[in-house]
């Protein structure tokens, strides 16, 4: 379970502070799929910031699975990580690697084997139905299959929760709803996600709760919710 209590988050330069967040309170149950949105600059990429301790909060507290994520210590934040899944707007493919090796690369780094590689890559390849695209480079990919990489890449430590900021903001409408139903697909099998969009038919089309915020602030929290605003 993901938890908000009384969160705030500032920014201070040059003698003046920005509340990105004010006083954040929600709770997000394992297995949700969790709209958050907003205009540009309502906290949403701080918010996801904060999962994965990439920033830490001016004050409350941000659990994941009752463990306060600014209290670990910076060896545990590798783990927390692990446990967090995370796709953005501009993908963060590595150029100069296969789809294969993209995906490879995200488990080498934590000291997968190379049995584990050959057994676990074409599997999360198929998922995103890339398994066609293994031995493609990045840029002989269209927008789309780069996006599906992308989640492939964070989904093969087999996160518990799966973070997505802006995932379609570059993809033309066919293309982002297929990463839509990707991302629901993938919920069925029991990951928690939590996308931040300020896409309205995105929104609208996955049909589930959605958390507005503007200015910082949690201004309304559906169960079933409409990009409203």
């Amino acid at each position: 379970m993901i938890t908000f209590q009384n969160v705030t988050k500032e920014y201070n330069s040059n003698h003046s502070s920005y509340r990105a967040l004010d006083d954040i309170n929600f709770e997000i149950k394992d297995g949700e799929f969790v709209s958050v949105i907003g205009p540009s600059g309502a906290g949403k990429s701080t918010l996801l910031k904060l999962l994965i301790r990439e920033e830490l909060p001016s004050g409350g507290q941000v659990l994941v699975d009752d463990v306060d994520v600014a209290g670990l210590e910076d060896g545990e934040v590798p783990e927390l990580r692990r446990k967090i899944g995370t796709i953005f707007q501009d993908f963060k493919l590595l150029s100069g690697k296969t789809a294969f090796e993209n995906v490879a690369f995200a488990m080498e780094v934590v000291g997968a084997s190379p049995d584990q590689l050959e057994d676990d890559v074409p599997k999360v390849l198929k998922i995103v139905g890339m398994e066609d695209k293994a031995g493609n480079f990045p840029h002989q990919l269209s927008g789309g299959e780069k996006q599906r990489l992308a989640i492939a890449r964070a989904l093969v430590h087999r996160p518990k929760f799966l973070l997505a900021d802006e995932p379609t903001g570059n993809l033309d409408l066919l293309n982002t709803f297929d990463v839509i139903k990707l991302l629901l697909k993938i919920n069925e099998f029991g990951t928690t996600v939590v996308l931040a969009s300020h896409d309205r038919e995105v929104v609208n089309a996955v049909g589930r709760r959605v958390i507005t915020m503007d200015k910082g602030k949690v201004v309304k929290d559906q169960e079933k919710g409409k990009y409203s605003i």
